[in-house]
């Protein structure tokens, strides 16, 4: 297993380089969208207007965070289970869209369009959403307010503890992982 920094905005040639099931620390600037969100972002796309936020070389963070307390930049920041935006991921990989963070698998239209646009998917561990708010300093609303929690943000990140789940290359690593115990 390997481990890499990178920084958004995120090239091809860096994520070339990832495998399924490596380290990455994550810093830059990521963008946070659930199903409402992307739904908003696809239909926007197919109607040919601009979209609020940029898509080439982004990450996705798929994430509804919790109210933030006084003093922090956001609360607590725990992934989303990823399949639910599935129907809009290609849409937005076609579009310029290089990185999706979230938990759980992606469905073959995904990992097919990763393939053809150079993109990747992380793996956030779920369960320490409060941990990984921590690597979050600054958060901002910057579409769709009347979303609440689901509103996409601008979040500013540094050193984001994440692993690659799906490669540009095909590698998967909640299927490699099974292959180590299955008998």
């Amino acid at each position: 297993m390997a481990e890499h920094i990178l920084t958004t905005p995120l090239k091809d040639e860096d994520i070339k380089k990832l495998k399924a099931g490596d380290k990455v620390s994550l810093s830059g600037e990521v963008y946070t969208a659930r199903d409402a969100a992307h739904k908003r972002l696809v239909d926007l796309i197919e109607e040919g207007k601009e979209l609020p936020i940029p898509l080439e070389g982004q990450v996705i963070y798929y994430v509804g965070p919790a109210p933030t307390p006084p003093g922090k930049a956001i609360g607590s920041a725990g992934p989303t289970t990823s399949y639910r935006m599935d129907p809009y991921a290609p849409v937005l990989l076609d579009h310029g869209l290089k990185g999706m963070i979230g938990k759980g698998g992606r469905s073959q239209p995904v990992v097919d369009s990763m393939k053809k646009n150079v993109a990747v998917y992380f793996a956030a561990t779920g369960g320490a959403a409060a941990l990984i708010s921590r690597a979050i300093t600054a958060a901002v609303i910057v579409a769709y307010e009347d979303l609440g929690a689901e509103a996409i943000r601008k979040l500013t990140v540094k050193d984001f503890p994440l692993i690659v789940a799906q490669d540009c290359h095909g590698g998967n690593a909640f299927e490699e992982g099974q292959k180590k115990y299955a008998r």
